[in-house]
């Protein structure tokens, strides 16, 4: 008996299936190991000792541990199988220790899809884990575990802020300095003039700064009752499709069309990845979903090259990029895609779950339509000219939809109309001049699709990490989000400030995307990891000191009562509860003041007129109400005294777990009737009226 390691539990009834009773697949779930908190300032790491780290088995896998070395004391033979990254590597090494596997030898199976051929041909072609690889992910993980220890333990101490660290510190600067930019915005006021002409035609005067009213109108009264057609400019534009996607394009894709944030779509990819039941195969149905490349594999384009000209025409059938991505790590995987072209949305749709049908239509829609034809637009330009204004409008009128056979991107939708046939020369009748204000707008906020665009432009972080940064913002209470657009928080500017004020470089976005390349450069072998620990340590070091000594520790912000035991100041403070207001002077006085109850508003001169208690105003998303005080003994409320409800039937039968009668009971929004015990809510027994 053969043992393969995967991390997901989800994995291994799917590969045991391609692999046959000859193999036991068992889970790691993730990480096995970390760095200890042991150690000088409890990093896990001997910094004079060449930045040794020391590591421990992580306490929440005991069960786990125990049962992958038990497993492996049984195999003939061991096979690491983790995901294709670089963590991935990294957990394949720590499998290794832990189980005292020869890393020069043990076989390690890479697949970036998890489908039978994927799986076999790994397990014909295995190689050996990639120490360059995990040496690039140890450093990241010890650069990490300094910054974030060092910098939240002094942030925690002088300003209250829980965290810090080396991608979630920038990510959020940018948040906080776009959020700056627009506190400090001034708008100003500008006019514009548009027409309809002939009825039919709209255009707008172009070229004309317009400040005021004042001068639009003037502008107005200069415009004649007819407009000469100055030029009539036919061109044709060819729009190439975009590529298939990678992880932060279907991030930002997937918030555009099915408004899911990036830690939703992050988990839904990973269950369309691991492998979901179709009909009565496992399959997985796309390939691996943390990629910067958009690659595509020969065999894909030439099954989609094909599935296109049967289903749509040669015409069609367009050519697949070349284009690659800098570095081996960036370009190590495809772009993600369907795994089989024969598992089409509609045909599956049964199968999933509607935001997997969401996601996966995406997935399988971009990856064909980057491989189809472009397609082909007729746009004409028109100029109006009356006394010298230029009115301009213009006109689109498909000449072959090409890849917008079935996909168009969120970022161009087809709104465009056509223009009736002109030519120049040609008289046409003002039918309305009007004039509109409007004033400059501030920078928008970020949505998430936004600011993972933002990431990926700007280098910070790596795909597998976009969604798990912002949703680290959201938990120390740095961001908040409203309707899908993102908001710093009071902590979360102060933060930043700090961060900015004694730690500029390590801010400088420049820096977080330098920091990703020379990792990149470890795996590549142009860098040595003590170089790049040296480079960062002793300089992080030096602002670290400076800032333990003249970061001010911030006050806390004063109530404007005096405590009651001492008199000193009553201040906010924070704790994992929430906000809470106590003295001044702890520890030595220890006053906390208690929590105000909610005042209860009583309805004057009116009882239940069921059990006589007083009856209270309460509140719901309908509005608000008052009912019984005596809930949920009681459950009158004023005003719906003739919304009786019809009382369900006892019958003879009984509960066959608590032995009351069962009562016949009407499901709710005109669904069937059923039978459900009389003692509920202590027991919940329901049964069809057919059984």
């Amino acid at each position: 008996m053969k043992l393969v390691i995967v991390e997901s539990p989800t994995k291994c009834q799917t590969i045991k299936k391609y692999l046959g009773p000859n193999f036991n697949v068992v889970a790691s779930c993730g990480h096995i190991r970390d760095l200890s908190t042991s150690g000088k300032g409890g990093l896990g790491i001997d910094v004079e000792n060449d930045f040794k780290p020391t590591y421990v088995n992580s306490k929440d896998k005991a069960k786990i541990i125990r049962e992958l070395i038990k497993n492996a004391k049984e195999a003939d033979e061991v096979l690491l199988a983790t995901d294709p990254d670089r963590e991935g590597e990294a957990i394949s090494w720590h499998l290794a220790e832990l189980l005292h596997l020869d890393p020069k030898t043990t076989k390690r199976m890479e697949f970036h899809e998890i489908t039978k051929p994927a799986v076999l041909r790994a397990l014909e072609n295995p190689r050996v884990i990639d120490m360059s690889l995990v040496e690039s992910q140890e450093t990241r993980r010890i650069i990490d575990r300094i910054m974030g220890f060092k910098l939240s333990t002094l942030l925690k101490r002088k300003i209250g802020s829980l965290s810090a660290g080396r991608v979630q510190s920038v990510v959020l600067k940018l948040i906080t300095e776009r959020e700056k930019e627009i506190s400090t915005f001034i708008s100003s006021e500008y006019w514009t003039i548009q027409g309809l002409f002939d009825n039919k035609i709209e255009a707008k005067l172009e070229h004309e700064v317009i400040k005021n009213e004042q001068e639009a109108d003037e502008i107005l009264s200069k415009l004649p009752a007819t407009f000469k057609v100055k030029e009539v400019n036919k061109k044709i534009r060819r729009t190439e499709s975009k590529p298939p996607f990678t992880t932060s394009t279907l991030q930002q894709e997937a918030f555009a069309k099915c408004h899911f944030s990036t830690k939703k779509t992050a988990a839904v990819a990973q269950k369309l990845y691991e492998g979901l039941k179709i009909g009565s195969e496992q399959v997985g149905l796309i390939t691996y979903m943390r990629t910067d490349s958009t690659r595509l594999s020969p065999e894909f384009v030439n099954n989609a090259s094909s599935f296109i000209e049967k289903k749509y025409g040669k015409e069609y059938v367009g050519k697949a990029s070349t284009k690659q991505n800098k570095g081996l790590v960036q370009d190590a995987h495809e772009a993600i895609r369907p795994t089989s072209l024969d598992y089409e949305p509609k045909a599956i749709k049964e199968y999933l779950t509607p935001d997997q049908y969401a996601l996966y239509s995406l997935i399988y829609k971009r990856a064909i339509a980057s491989l189809m034809s472009e397609k082909v637009d007729e746009v004409t330009a028109v100029k109006l000219d009356g006394n010298g204004y230029i009115f301009k409008c213009d006109g689109v009128v498909n000449q072959f939809p090409g890849y917008s056979k079935i996909y168009e991107s969120s970022d161009k939708p087809n709104d465009s109309k056509a223009l009736p046939k002109l030519e120049e020369g040609q008289m046409l009748e003002a039918t309305s001049l009007t004039k509109e204000q409007h004033f400059t707008q501030a920078p928008p906020r970020y949505s998430e699709a936004k600011l993972v665009k933002m990431m990926q432009e700007l280098g910070i972080g790596r795909p597998s990490t976009y969604a798990s940064t912002i949703s680290t913002l959201y938990d120390r209470k740095y961001i908040s989000q409203t309707k899908g657009i993102i908001t710093p928080t009071e902590q979360g500017i102060e933060t930043v400030d700090k961060l900015q004020q004694f730690f500029a470089p390590f801010m400088d976005v420049t820096y977080t995307a330098n920091m990703e390349e020379s990792l990149d450069e470890i795996v590549e072998g142009n860098n040595s990891r003590l170089n790049l620990l040296h480079s960062f340590y002793d300089t992080f070091e030096e602002y670290y000191e400076k800032a333990l000594v003249q970061m001010d520790k911030a006050l806390p912000k004063e109530t404007g009562e005096t405590c009651p035991k001492c008199g000193k100041p009553l201040v906010f403070k924070k704790s994992k509860f929430g906000e809470f207001i106590a003295c001044s002077s702890y520890p030595e006085c220890k006053y906390v003041k208690p929590k105000e109850e909610k005042k209860v508003e009583y309805l004057e001169g009116e009882n239940c007129p069921k059990c006589g208690k007083p009856l209270v105003k309460r509140h719901s998303k309908k509005g608000d109400f008052y009912a019984c005080s005596g809930y949920p003994t009681c459950h009158y409320i004023k005003g719906q005294e003739n919304d009786v409800k019809e009382e369900p039937l006892v019958t003879d039968k009984k509960c066959p777990k608590c032995g009351a009668p069962l009562l016949l009971r009407k499901g709710k929004n005109g669904k069937s009737d059923f039978l459900g015990c009389s003692a509920f809510p202590r027991c919940k027994h329901i049964e069809s009226v057919e059984k």
